[in-house]
């Protein structure tokens, strides 16, 4: 039976990777694999050459015009004279050093001119015009100098594989809790997705991720954590199986569609797995039946704005307190491997190697007015007082 066959006027469609699947991961190969750093270019190249080339003629305009001026000390070899032309013209030749002699500086103030004025603008306009031609010849070693360097300097770092509605949220979550953007490493086959990225400030890999080059294209054997975020969920299992054979001591959170393909997300090796689409519809039948509680979780679930959910470790001042003697709204305690509830006889006393998760209270960064936070830094979070009814 293949995927899409009907047995007794059911469909039934498979879920788990086969032969479609593998078909094209081999399809996808000819995907060229590149390293995009983000850069900020200012003018585009033909801006850039014009610029230049207004520059050039500007330099060549004040040459004719201090010979021009000197026009009585240069000689002719034609009629001995120098007019508008004959000084367009020696500018021309000179400044080109082509210089062919027929006009010639013969009095001591000209010749005193050519020194000072116009051998410094023949300098000049060397410069501008072998200059744009040096930095397109240069442009590739300069790239490969920035790569190089940061290959060199990236470690513990986060790889996003997708940078599509969930790879991006994703990132936004990171950056507003203070992760910056040069920690961040977006793997994703189309160039014009990597090229926006690239325009937000992010590095990007064009690639494949499936393909364990270009994840050591995006340094994922050093790196902290792994998200994926990708469109399908046999993908995703790929992903995970390549990026855990590279990295066997990295996060990996991942994102699937169909919840009975998480088991398998898992066993390929995430830590973590999230299924949007069962999420989304728990949010939905929340808000259904208490849109209050429905509000509640979607403000829990956007970083940043009202309540936040935050790990952070216990404090000196909190060791052998139970979990409602805290300051902050504790809902979990770390222990370990084991994650505890608040309601757990074993979650209290607090010992000083657990981490609490709590909620509390996101204060906008300064600066930021009612659209959100104006820039990258991630908000203040001080301590959120217990409601009365949590109080022992």
């Amino acid at each position: 039976m293949g995927p899409g066959d009907a047995v007794d006027g059911r469909v039934f469609h498979v879920k788990l990777p086969g032969h479609d699947a593998m078909a094209r991961r081999a399809d996808e190969h000819v995907v060229p694999t590149r390293v995009m750093l983000p850069r900020r270019v200012v003018d585009g190249p033909a801006r850039q050459v014009g610029k230049r080339l207004l520059m050039a003629l500007l330099v060549l305009a004040a040459t004719v015009l201090i010979v021009w001026l000197d026009r009585a000390g240069y000689n002719d070899n034609a009629d001995g004279k120098v007019d508008l032309l004959d000084a367009v013209y020696y500018a021309t030749v000179t400044l080109s050093t082509t210089g062919y002699g027929d006009i010639t500086p013969y009095s001591d103030g000209a010749r005193l001119i050519n020194v000072v004025l116009v051998t410094p603008l023949r300098v000049m306009f060397l410069i501008i015009l072998v200059g744009t031609t040096l930095e397109v010849l240069t442009e590739r070693t300069r790239e490969d100098f920035r790569l190089k360097r940061w290959r060199s300097n990236l470690r513990d770092h986060t790889v996003v594989v997708g940078f599509g509605t969930k790879g991006r949220s994703a990132i936004q979550t990171l950056c507003a809790t203070g992760l910056p953007k040069e920690q961040i490493v977006i793997v994703d086959p189309a160039s014009k997705v990597i090229e926006a990225a690239n325009a937000e400030g992010f590095t990007g890999v064009v690639g494949d991720a499936t393909r364990s080059d270009v994840l050591l294209r995006a340094e994922l054997q050093k790196a902290r954590q792994v998200i994926i975020a990708t469109q399908r969920d046999d993908t995703a299992v790929l992903v995970a199986l390549t990026a855990r054979q590279l990295n066997r001591g990295a996060k990996i959170v991942a994102a699937v569609r169909e919840e009975e393909n998480a088991p398998l997300l898992r066993q390929s090796g995430a830590d973590a797995v999230i299924t949007s689409a069962s999420a989304a519809g728990r949010l939905l039948g929340l808000s259904v039946l208490s849109p209050s509680a429905g509000t509640v979780m979607e403000d829990l679930i956007q970083q940043g704005s009202g309540l936040d959910l935050v790990e952070r470790p216990v404090i000196k001042a909190e060791v052998g307190k139970s979990v409602r003697e805290t300051e902050d709204l504790v809902v979990s305690v770390l222990r370990g491997h084991r994650l505890l509830g608040y309601d757990d006889p074993a979650a209290s006393p607090l010992q000083l190697t657990d981490r609490v998760i709590t909620i509390v209270r996101a204060t906008p960064p300064p600066g930021s007015g009612p659209s959100g936070p104006s820039g990258p830094p991630g908000p203040s979070l001080p301590h959120l007082p217990m409601p009365p009814h949590h109080r022992p």
